[in-house]
């Protein structure tokens, strides 16, 4: 049995998860994977090593994509003032946003290709587990003359979106693991084109919601805003004559790309390199990535913090989850350091550094 060869990116691979690489080391011995990366953020997934990109020539492996497909970062720059904004105030406006959306659902997914069909509830929501609306200023510009010419202002607040497609991706893998357990597709069969097509409609589906969410929150917020990117990491895609699984990593094919920290920490304006980027198969660290499971996290902290204490981070800024496992779940302690992350990625000669953004409020969900 032939096994495809692994390259990890990262200074010292001895600080990678051995269940992890366990992992990857299962998937680069599935029929027709030719090569298997492992990015800084590679953490152990369900089955699934996440952090990570899988490239076959000719199969399609619905598991390696996961159940919510689609699901990405988008980063806006607000034409809110960072002088005239306050955290209270600003905290006080975001009321009524986890419930469903009241406006066309419908025409927005029309206006993107999607069938009417796919319209639900749940258009305009975050979901749950890691993901987050946050509100961020820029904390450094590293590189000014990037940052000049992309037209980018340090004065503004900015708002990154991290969703997904929801239940649809979940309901896609579902219905292909239930016909083929974890068993890869020919992609030029129909089943495989059937996957394809349910896939594309899944990202199209996320990337609809992302905008959902901004025009929402913003509009909570009294603020109007541009998109400076909306990037996918969890998907496949036809690369170099085959097809390239990505499973929470970033695309470096895309243009910029927003990597955040953990809900206490910086996040970073990157700007892929192509130099070494089929190194790392074009992909990216797409976050800091877990240090703890969930379990483990709730575990170690619930003993040692008050939900009180996790309303405030490190750095100032203000969480707000009510909901009582999930705030420790997600707690910066649960992550990995993004500094380390960026910083491997930079000499792996992957990434340029644009900007460093500081948390202000990070949004989880809220009772009604």
């Amino acid at each position: 049995m032939s096994v495809a060869p692994i390259h990890l990116v990262g200074t010292d691979p001895r600080l990678f998860d051995p269940v992890a690489l366990d992992q990857l080391e299962r998937t680069a011995a599935l029929p027709g994977i030719a090569r298997v990366v492992g990015l800084p953020d590679l953490h152990a997934g369900r089955g699934i090593a996440v952090g990570a990109a899988y490239w076959a020539p000719e199969h399609l492996y619905p598991h390696l994509v996961g159940g919510d497909i689609g699901c990405g970062m988008a980063l806006w720059e607000t034409g809110g003032r960072l002088r005239k904004f306050r955290l209270d105030a600003a905290e006080r406006k975001l009321h009524g946003l986890d419930g469903a959306w009241d406006g066309d659902a419908v025409a927005m997914l029309a206006a993107a290709g999607l069938p009417a069909d796919l319209a639900d509830a749940s258009l305009g929501t975050i979901g749950g587990g890691n993901h987050f609306v946050e509100l961020q200023r820029i904390e450094q510009v590293v590189d000014a003359d990037r940052f000049a010419s992309l037209g980018l202002q340090a004065n503004r607040v900015w708002m990154m979106v991290h969703s997904g497609s929801r239940g649809l991706g979940q309901a896609v893998l579902d219905a292909w693991t239930a016909r083929s357990a974890n068993a890869g597709l020919a992609a030029d069969s129909d089943d495989g084109r059937a996957y394809l097509a349910e896939h594309d409609r899944a990202m199209g589906w996320a990337v609809v919601n992302r905008r959902v969410i901004a025009a929402r929150f913003l509009d909570a917020l009294g603020l109007d805003g541009r998109c400076l990117l909306d990037i996918c990491h969890n998907s496949v895609t036809p690369h170099a004559g085959g097809w390239l699984h990505r499973k929470g990593a970033a695309p470096a094919d895309r243009g910029l790309v927003a990597i955040p920290g953990s809900r206490g920490d910086f996040s970073y304006l990157v700007e892929p390199l192509t130099t070494r980027a089929d190194d790392a198969l074009h992909s990216l660290a797409h976050g800091a990535g877990r240090k703890w499971s969930r379990s483990d996290a709730r575990a170690r902290l619930s003993n040692r913090f008050r939900i009180g204490d996790l309303e405030r981070t490190a750095l100032g800024s203000q969480v707000i989850c009510e909901d009582r496992q999930l705030i420790f779940e997600e707690a910066p302690q649960a992550y990995k350091d993004i500094a380390r992350i960026i910083a491997d990625l930079e000499q792996a000669r992957l990434i340029r550094v644009i900007a460093r953004l500081r948390p202000l409020i990070s949004y989880k969900t809220r009772r009604p």
